[in-house]
């Protein structure tokens, strides 16, 4: 079943690369967007929560990657899968995020 190994490896990516934003957001102090914040996904929530979900996204990334079958770097079909989830959620976040933050059509100088 080399299908359900890459599909957990396309969704460690997207965890992985999930954690990054809450992760640097909440080191730096700043509230971000989370699933836990009023409403959902829109809301700020605290620098901590941020850490917190950040870790968890990572600790999730990791038994996808790391614990379902043998992931390998060198091997094109395990990189291409989890670089999918990876690439996925980060256009996904910004543009999500883009309307909250003023990405989505910055300001010309």
């Amino acid at each position: 079943m080399p299908w359900l190994m890459l599909l957990s490896y396309f969704f460690g990516g997207l965890f992985l690369a999930n954690a990054t934003p809450h992760l640097v957001s909440g080191m730096m102090g700043r509230p971000f967007q989370s699933p836990f914040a009023r409403p959902a996904g829109e809301g700020l929530s605290s620098s901590t929560v941020n850490v917190l979900w950040g870790f968890f996204n990572i600790v999730v990334g990791y038994l996808l990657v790391c614990r379902v079958g043998d992931f390998e770097l060198r091997d094109t079909a395990d990189m291409l899968a989890l670089g999918a989830g990876a690439f996925l959620i980060a256009l996904f976040s910004a543009r999500h995020f883009g309307r909250f933050n003023g990405g989505n059509a910055p300001e010309r100088s």
